[in-house]
């Protein structure tokens, strides 16, 4: 009997259920599909052959698909006991052999192991709110861990049963320091765990299968992913403009469905209080009561929120800088199209002083680099898209007499490769712009070669974390070419190229090029570091290439002959000093230092109290410093103080369900590329016109500063 066999035989056992629970219904196990074995073939086939990680299949890669298997199906290790995962031992290393040859049944077993486990604990939660949430003991000195993903799997079902009561604790504390009544929080809390456990009876064959290949999967990069039929649909209509639409792009995170990134322009965007790495954990429609998500699949949260539009979705969502997940926001989001003219760029100016001279300096906003590929297509010589839009607000700009210009790309995700690549060109006469590696270590260099420059003067390019691929390669080019500076935080690092593949079932998302700039190194991980940094909110250790399992490593290749227009070593210190200066006395930045501060320190904590007296002086001292930093910040701007966090958060309220008003003002962050420019501008009078050739001759690879 072949070894894969086997291990399907003895995983074919009955698997028993926890003896105090009695189910009102019985889980029926999943099993694998003739379908789903022959994706599976084929799946394993592509990422040998065709993925541009050279990974082979083997007994230690079982192991890491083993644990990445578990993690996907229980990440925070409250379902799952070292006794239940003692069974696995055996097949623990060979998983492998088992997927090359189509072999499901063994992570089938595993899923259905799951599936009892999670139906078990909520049936033991919802016992246990059944005897009361008076009788639990908020007096005792006890605490539980934020983030158990790195913590020892507990030893058996009864550890199991003390580390739920603990939960429920937890879940109880966290609504009554929000101020709800017990009998909310029990209608609260049955109405989750309910909403989870019919979920779990309704496990399908493609849930178990789409979760174990994306295990196997994700050992080669966390970008390349199986679709199933279903959700190959969502992807082919391009899941970030469609969700009719609260324009965001969400993925699977464990249990919960996360928001990866927000479309520029669209309602949630716009609305201003959703963010990247937020969790959803129920979902509402109008005014009837919001649907517990936890433990969903990705495609039906989708259908979930998809909706009329001028209709309301709220969403309930786990804040990414949350210290626990017990604490969460509700969101209310009108459904409305995205609109191409929304994620257009635009145009603004400022002006400073500096040395006895004033200055105006051009700003350009680029949300996403965007083209209307149907107009284009269609022959229409009027097509919308980043660079032709870029060209004419340029245009506008210099007639305005600006003397800089300040490109800001915070936020902006990529988008069209060709729009990077023509962009570059408005600022350089001609040349290359980025290279593209394949996994044969064949090279493609895309070119400027339109010699036309449609500002040759000073360049200040913003990023920050969500700056992602086609903005790393602008940003990366300006950089290299020393055309600009890039000011800011360092950025996402996503520099891989993707394709999908069709399947006999479903489709498969693969890794197969990475992006390299002009001077050799990848964006791919690293990003692209800013020359002047200014603090950031996000945390970096969530959001970003590097913060990502099985992200590919940052490498270089040989560099491309370009030109090196200016070498900003002789002023860039005093640049810094003159940033630093600044930061040390501008009350904004002050403000945004205590934020990361107070951030950093919710981040940091691993465990909360159950004790009630101890968790309420923690509440109150998160809330009044809450309370003062939008404050300190309403005072800066001539406005009233809040007299309380209630009145902070009905004016956040309002704000949020007038979209039309939003602050006008140029943030602080414009301001200080702003200044930045104006300094430039001060210590080298040369940046008049960068690229005049008669002050700045052209460098050989080897001559130019390589990052």
């Amino acid at each position: 009997m072949c070894k894969a066999m086997t291990v399907a035989l003895l995983l074919s056992a009955p698997l028993g259920l926890h003896a105090n629970v009695e189910t009102p219904d019985v889980y029926e196990p999943v099993a694998p599909t003739i379908d789903q074995a022959r994706a599976n073939i084929l799946i394993a086939r592509q990422l040998q052959f065709t993925h541009f990680r050279d990974l082979g299949i083997s007994d230690e890669l079982s192991g890491d698909v083993f644990d990445a298997y578990l993690d996907y199906l229980d990440g925070q290790r409250i379902y799952l006991s070292q006794d239940d995962i003692a069974k696995f031992d055996k097949i623990r290393t060979q998983l492998g052999s088992a997927l090359k040859t189509g072999q499901l049944q063994p992570g089938f077993d595993i899923y259905n192991l799951v599936q009892q486990r999670i139906i078990e604990r909520l049936q033991f939660a919802l016992e246990t709110i059944d005897k009361g949430i008076d009788t639990l003991d908020f007096s005792a000195n006890e605490s539980i861990l934020v983030d158990r993903s790195k913590a020892d799997w507990e030893s058996n079902a009864k550890a199991l049963d003390d580390l739920w009561v603990k939960r429920i604790k937890n879940a109880v504390l966290a609504q009554r320091l929000n101020g709800a009544e017990d009998e909310a929080i029990v209608e609260t809390l049955r109405r989750r765990y309910e909403g989870q456990l019919k979920r779990a009876y309704q496990a399908r064959s493609e849930d178990a299968f789409q979760a174990y290949m994306n295990a196997f999967t994700g050992m080669w990069d966390p970008h390349t992913s199986y679709f199933s039929p279903r959700t190959s649909e969502n992807f082919n209509i391009n899941m970030s403009l469609s969700l009719e639409g609260i324009g965001a792009v969400l993925q699977s995170d464990n249990e919960y469905t996360k928001v990866v990134r927000l479309v520029p322009g669209g309602p949630a965007s716009k609305q201003g209080q959703l963010e990247p790495a937020d969790r959803i954990v129920s979902v509402a429609q109008e005014d009837e009561k919001p649907v517990n998500v936890i433990g969903w699949r990705l495609d039906e949260v989708v259908d979930l929120i998809r909706g009329p539009r001028n209709s309301t979705v709220t969403l309930e969502v786990i804040p990414a800088n949350a210290s626990d997940e017990t604490i969460t926001e509700t969101i209310a989001i009108k459904r409305d199209e995205v609109k191409l003219e929304e994620q257009s760029a635009s145009k603004d100016t400022i002006r400073l002083e500096r040395g006895g001279k004033e200055y105006t300096i051009g700003v350009i906003t680029i949300p996403t680099f965007y083209a209307d590929f149907q107009a284009m297509q269609a022959g229409d010589p009027n097509y919308k898209s980043t660079t032709r839009d870029v060209r004419n607000l340029i245009a506008e700009l210099e007639a305005d007499g600006v003397d800089g210009l300040v490109m800001d790309l915070r936020n902006n995700g990529g988008g069209a490769l060709h729009e990077a690549n023509d962009l570059v060109g408005l600022f350089i006469d001609k040349g290359p712009t980025v290279q593209i590696r394949n996994a044969n270590n064949d090279v493609q260099v895309l070119n400027d070669e339109d010699p036309s420059v449609a500002y040759d003067g000073p360049l200040v390019v913003l990023t920050n974390r969500m700056s992602a691929s086609a903005s790393e390669i602008f940003a990366g080019a300006i950089q290299d070419y020393g055309r600009g500076l890039v000011v800011g935080s360092q950025t996402f690092g996503k520099g891989t190229v993707q394709a999908v593949r069709p399947l006999n079932h479903g489709q498969l998302k693969i890794t197969q090029s990475k992006f390299y700039r002009v001077s050799g190194g990848s964006t791919q991980h690293k990003g692209v570091i800013p020359d002047i940094e200014i603090p950031s909110r996000i945390d970096k250790t969530r959001i970003g290439e590097d913060a990502l399992d099985h992200a590919l490593p940052w490498d270089q290749i040989e560099a491309v002959p370009h030109t090196r227009y200016f070498d900003f070593s002789g002023i860039i210190d005093e640049l810094r000093k003159r940033h630093e200066e600044r930061f040390s006395t501008n009350p904004e930045f002050s403000l945004l230092q205590q934020e990361i501060d107070f951030l950093t320190k919710q981040r940091a904590t691993d465990s909360v109290s159950l004790n009630l007296e101890e968790r309420r002086a923690e509440h109150e001292q998160i809330e009044r410093t809450r309370l003062t930093i939008a404050n300190a910040r309403r005072e800066l701007k001539g406005q009233t103080p809040f007299e309380s966090l209630e009145d902070l958060e009905d004016w956040q309220d309002q704000q949020a369900a007038d979209l039309n008003s939003t602050d006008e003002e140029l943030d602080f962050v414009i301001r200080e590329g702003g200044h930045i420019m104006a300094d430039m501008l001060d210590l080298d009078n040369r940046m008049a016109s960068i690229l005049d050739p008669q002050q700045f001759a052209a460098q050989s690879p080897a001559a130019a500063v390589t990052r």
